[in-house]
């Protein structure tokens, strides 16, 4: 690979990291505005998955979703699983100044130091396990692939079953380890797909991959917004954030036997850089929950019939409010003017 079409690849990388970043930000609103669906019950989930489907904020951020999936699948084509899945976290880069901008905020100095540790450690394990190492393009082992497989399916399994009893924050964390999986497992079988595209469509057509692909994308997107709806954002995003790299990081040398530089010193150095990604990548995705915890709630006051003519409502400010509360405010003023 030519260092033009590897560069292509990896900019392809970054580029869908930042269409992901925004897909995130309005999907995760609309998970906050559909029914409840954490007892998982069929009923629930029925009703959780046809109100997201027609969500508009759910609809904009499936089809930038669209977009970054294409540029995904072109890197994962030429690219290295395990260097383009640890270029996708540079959306965290891209989604934390995107949500300081929709609340008027000024970034903090400590989320700069953070973004810049994260660059360091993304750089540097880059730098150690790639630089002058040829790349090699496989495809992808049987047994080994077959072994991951069943691995991560029951290690998410058993990240959904414990959150059905650990409500809130802790359920959202465990569903989002569940989604970082799952993102991983996509990302192997999309690269496993894009490699068969090379040969002939009806190659691709007639292939088990594809429709585990469109299995594992389908369960990704399910975990991916129950993670959302379970708690707060910081929750969730850290451990999608943290797992999904790290997976495909393992899953690429396992299951595509990609060439990292592997000397007992370049090990060493490149976990060292990765501890140093993952605490960056953890403490700028959970560091808005810390400053939401120290500022009070705004609710909006109840409105009856009894006394819309009296209660007075305060007018919200948007850009701080989450949009559900937003559009409370907007519903009861709607109800105090008509009664």
């Amino acid at each position: 690979m030519s260092v033009v079409a590897g560069l292509a690849y990896y900019l392809a990388a970054v580029a869908a990291a930042a269409a992901f970043a925004v897909s995130a930000t309005l999907v995760h609103r609309s998970a906050g505005e559909v029914p409840d669906a954490q007892g998982f019950q069929p009923r629930q989930l029925l009703g959780f998955i046809r109100a997201t489907l027609t969500h508009p904020y759910w609809l904009g951020g499936t089809a930038l979703s669209t977009v970054g999936l294409g540029l995904h699948a072109f890197a994962l084509n030429g690219g290295a699983l395990a260097v383009v899945q640890l270029l996708m976290v540079l959306g965290v880069l891209f989604a934390l100044p995107l949500q300081r901008r929709l609340r008027h905020e000024r970034i903090p100095r400590i989320e700069l130091w953070w973004a810049f540790t994260l660059v360091v450690g993304l750089v540097g394990f880059l730098l150690v396990a790639t630089a002058g190492v040829p790349a090699i393009h496989e495809n992808a082992d049987r047994g080994p692939a077959i072994a991951a497989g069943l691995l991560t399916v029951g290690a998410a399994a058993v990240c959904v079953l414990v959150a059905r009893d650990h409500p809130g924050a802790t359920a959202a964390a465990l569903l989002g380890v569940a989604t970082g999986i799952a993102h991983a497992g996509t990302a192997t079988l999309t690269k496993a797909c894009t490699n068969l595209l090379t040969h002939s469509p009806a190659t691709l057509v007639t292939s088990w991959q594809l429709y585990a692909l469109l299995a594992a994308g389908a369960v990704g997107l399910l975990l991916n917004q129950l993670s959302f709806q379970a708690g707060p954002l910081t929750a969730s995003l850290p451990a999608i954030t943290v797992v999904n790299p790290l997976l495909a990081v393992l899953l690429g040398v396992i299951v595509y036997d990609e060439n990292l530089r592997h000397t007992p010193w370049a090990i060493t150095t490149e976990a060292g850089f990765l501890v140093l990604f993952t605490a960056a990548a953890f403490a700028l995705t959970s560091h808005r929950r810390r400053t939401a915890t120290t500022r009070p709630s705004a609710r909006p006051p109840e409105i009856t019939a009894k006394n819309a003519s009296t209660v007075s409502l305060p007018c919200p400010p948007c850009c701080a409010l989450p949009m559900q509360q937003t559009l409370t405010w907007l519903y009861q003023r709607g109800v105090a003017v008509a009664l």
